[in-house]
């Protein structure tokens, strides 16, 4: 274990310079949704290419995709008998709005104590730049890393990953690996180390409801034609009933229900509804009648509208009847629902419950995803469950990740490989949300348990 003192030396020797890379990173607004920022995007890909030559890698390439590059890198020296992991990770970020909400400038990191706020830190900058500092710690340390390492950092993970499929596709032969070791995901709670085994798939689809031509003058018009507004507003209202269940005939079909001894797991866990919405702020839980919150959140679907808009938002009144009105939706799936099937169903039950007097326009998204489960015998997460168990001193909870990160598919149906999470994020940092902010603690920690993560790993093929 001595090689192994020697790299977490080197990355105590370097926290202040830890951190400060970690502002520099999440200073670059790398916000893939959006036109305007593809300079940033491009500088952003740059930043992270330079930092990992200058761990030590000397084979990194920047790989164009039909959006935005992604970032390749990797180390094979530990010889073919060595176990290769393929780590994950993306460097780009959500949108900062609403920006109004934000207490410092979104892309101004800034230290309050022990957390560092800004976009993106959390997700998944942070998780992502620790792993290339650990590189660097090792090469630095001892000139070599006890295994074999691919590194695919990705530009797209916050718009659906939707040129990742066919890019992995194309160099699948050179990403071959034993497993994927994703940066990004996050953990359950900062109080309980836990390791993330599941996720939910996704389907998404933005709908448009149209009636006249153009805005009209409520009151000349109003109640000679229908509003679009209010007739979205019923198609909205009909997609849940009364209690909480979704309406769209057929989208629970193939959803098993959960087991009594899944139920007795979540049941166990050290969670509350009440504190639950103090971190939330809402002033109750809501949700689907006859499930908890978290088995809500972890193993039942959802259906969400994400955005409704349309006609005058402005300050003051502007009495219009506005010509159309906007709708964004996302489906949260479990096993046994198919993405695609999803959205049909939704498209032909919005269809079927059209009012008169509108039509209707849906456009679906590429940003799919089916669910996710680890195998529960998987070594990689055996690794993980030791080196987390060492580092906090208790067994780490198996939790599940209500979100989605549609690359899991890519990887098992693509290079047949499975996907361990250990990201240091926390699921309470406000990811996709204003503040965002990470726990710079976790960053240290993080550092070492990829350390050990590896050195574990390379000494049980040795």
């Amino acid at each position: 274990m001595s090689g192994l003192a020697d790299v977490l030396a080197r990355l105590d020797e370097r926290a202040e310079d830890s951190l400060s890379e970690l502002i520099e990173f999440a200073s670059i607004p790398s916000v893939s949704a959006q036109p305007a920022h593809k300079p940033d995007m491009e500088r952003a890909a740059g930043w992270l290419s330079d930092r990992l030559k200058r761990a030590g890698l000397t084979t990194v390439e920047l790989w164009p995709t039909a959006g935005h590059v992604a970032v390749y890198a990797e180390y094979l020296d530990s010889g073919e008998n060595a176990p290769t992991l393929l780590v994950y990770g993306h460097y780009d970020v959500q949108p900062p709005d609403p920006l109004e909400k934000w207490h410092t400038p979104p892309f101004t990191p800034t230290v309050n104590g022990e957390r560092i706020y800004g976009r993106g830190v959390s997700d998944d900058k942070g998780p992502l730049l620790l792993t290339v500092q650990v590189v660097d710690a090792y090469l630095s340390a001892l000139g070599q890393l006890p295994l074999n390492l691919k590194f695919l950092f990705e530009g797209e993970e916050e718009v659906g990953s939707a040129h990742l499929n066919e890019l992995v596709a194309q160099n699948a032969q050179r990403l071959k690996a034993d497993f994927v070791l994703s940066a990004d995901g996050g953990m359950w709670s900062a109080e309980t180390p836990s390791l993330t085994v599941s996720a939910r798939g996704l389907a998404a689809l933005e709908l448009t409801v149209r009636g006249p031509a153009k805005d009209l003058h409520s009151g000349r018009h109003g109640g000679s034609v229908h509003n679009p507004l209010h007739a979205l507003a019923s198609l909205i209202a009909g997609l849940h009933d009364e209690a909480g269940r979704v309406t769209v005939p057929g989208f629970y079909d193939g959803v098993s229900e959960l087991t009594s001894q899944q139920r007795g797991d979540i049941a166990s866990l050290p969670f509350n509804d009440d504190a639950y919405l103090t971190q939330t702020g809402a002033p109750a839980v809501y949700g689907e009648a006859g499930y908890s919150t978290l088995e809500r959140q972890w193993h039942r679907p959802t259906l969400e509208v994400n955005g409704l808009w349309g006609g005058y938002t402005g300050e003051g009144s502007k009495t219009v009847l506005p010509g159309e009105a906007h709708a964004k939706i996302t489906c949260r799936l479990v096993p046994g629902q198919e993405p695609e099937r999803i959205a049909e169903l939704l498209r032909g039950h919005l269809e079927d419950k059209l009012p008169p007097g509108v039509t209707l326009e849906i456009h679906p998204s590429d940003h799919g995803a089916r669910a996710y489960r680890l195998p529960a015998d998987h070594p990689g997460a055996a690794v993980a469950r030791e080196v987390l168990a060492e580092l906090y001193g208790v067994a780490p909870l198996d939790v599940g990740m209500g979100g989605s990160i549609p690359v899991l598919e890519t990887f098992q149906s693509v290079l047949g490989l499975d996907t361990v999470f250990f990201s240091f994020a926390v699921g309470d940092e406000d990811i996709h949300a204003p503040n965002e902010f990470f726990r710079i603690p976790r960053l240290y920690e993080g550092q070492r348990a990829w350390a050990q993560f590896w050195w574990r790993l390379g000494e049980k093929h040795t």
